[in-house]
């Protein structure tokens, strides 16, 4: 599997701006692997956490569960939220070498049970999805004796960038020596931001050459690694795993265009509050039909509909420009009161107070 990476170069606020319209940005088909890793780091800092869920339609107790799925947005917000209160430089490497094989569930099963570490590579980086990972990977074939594992953003995202990569690479580094053991290094590591403080702390962790400022993120590794045999190697396991890992990654795909359909009626038809029935009926799918993939994803349509809605008032909110009453209408509620209730279950704060707050 060789694919040329194709990493845009800038970020500005149109970008910005275009990802938050792009559909993937608000499917929440993530699992929650990193903000439950960044939970735990703070439980050990003895440091609340629930601040960093406000107005997300989202808690601590939810991330916790197997079933739950985040967005983009969702996600992104709590690593910004965990980054200021921490305030811990080398956080993404902190969080990733915390983690080992078995952070990845099935995945890190079906990489543990491959035949030999270039398998398990290639099964890690195909299904990386159901890991939880935010950014995108790719393996990237350099000549004839180097292989290197690519990372992409999903989105233009600097204020997070270097802990995404921090993290992406560190735990990945947790996973090739849980696999081969403690001798093994990239041949180096490529970033495209500048050298942060503790750049000291990146050649301590991998062992190899760092560059800082180079046009791909990516982990670059000596090509005579692959061939190593695994001494977890079972051929039943490794089969069942991948087969798991193949299953979820098809369910993955699928729960995404589904989730992300939608929430996309229900953003462009908000105040009319359409049911579920009406729903489906736009999709060319049956109410039952519609059920059953949205509880294959974990997901709930009443759920669905009070996160577009919460997102939505949010919005109107910190604009400023409506009364609560009128956010209310915009967001399917003839009854102001009700509204006021809604929004306070939704984030545990009441409209008038989270508009001042945000001023």
């Amino acid at each position: 599997m060789t694919v040329r990476s194709r990493i845009a170069g800038t970020t500005s606020s149109s970008t910005a701006a275009s990802a938050q319209r792009d559909p993937r940005y608000r499917a929440a088909v993530i699992p929650t692997t990193i903000l439950t890793e960044l939970c735990r780091f703070a439980d050990a800092k003895q440091m609340p956490v629930d601040a960093w869920f406000s107005g997300l339609g989202l808690t601590r107790a939810q991330i916790e569960e197997a079933a739950t799925r985040v967005s983009y947005r969702q996600a992104s917000t709590v690593i910004r939220r965990a980054r200021r209160d921490l305030a811990q430089d080398d956080l993404g490497l902190e969080i990733g070498r915390r983690q080992s094989i078995g952070t990845f569930g099935v995945l890190g099963l079906a990489m543990m049970t491959a035949r030999t570490f270039g398998e398990s590579m290639a099964i890690g980086i195909e299904h990386h999805a159901i890991s939880g990972a935010l950014m995108d990977m790719e393996m990237e074939a350099l000549g004839t004796d180097e292989v290197a594992l690519l990372a992409r953003p999903r989105f233009a995202d600097d204020p997070i960038l270097m802990f995404l990569c921090e993290e992406l690479f560190a735990s990945s580094l947790v996973v090739c020596r849980g696999l081969l053991g403690e001798a093994f290094a990239p041949a180096r590591l490529e970033l495209t931001y500048g050298a942060p403080a503790h750049a000291a702390a990146y050649r301590r962790l991998f062992r190899c050459e760092v560059r800082f400022g180079a046009t791909h993120n990516r982990a670059v590794v000596d090509g005579r690694w692959l061939a190593a045999r695994l001494p977890t190697h079972h051929p039943v396991s490794a089969k069942q795993a991948l087969e798991i890992c193949r299953e979820q990654s098809t369910n993955l795909k699928r729960q995404s265009e589904v989730v992300a359909s939608v929430e996309r009626i229900l953003r462009r038809r908000l105040h009319e509050q359409p049911r579920l029935t009406e729903v489906a009926r736009s999709l060319n799918l049956t109410e039952r039909t519609l059920r059953r993939h949205l509880a294959a994803a974990g997901r709930i349509y009443r759920d669905i509909h009070d996160r577009i809605r919460a997102e939505r008032a949010l919005e109107l909110l910190h604009a400023g420009t409506l009364s609560v009453g009128d956010i209310g209408s915009e967001v399917g509620f003839s009854d102001p009161r009700e509204f006021r209730r809604a929004f306070k279950r939704w984030t545990g704060t009441a409209p008038r107070a989270m508009r001042a707050a945000a001023r």
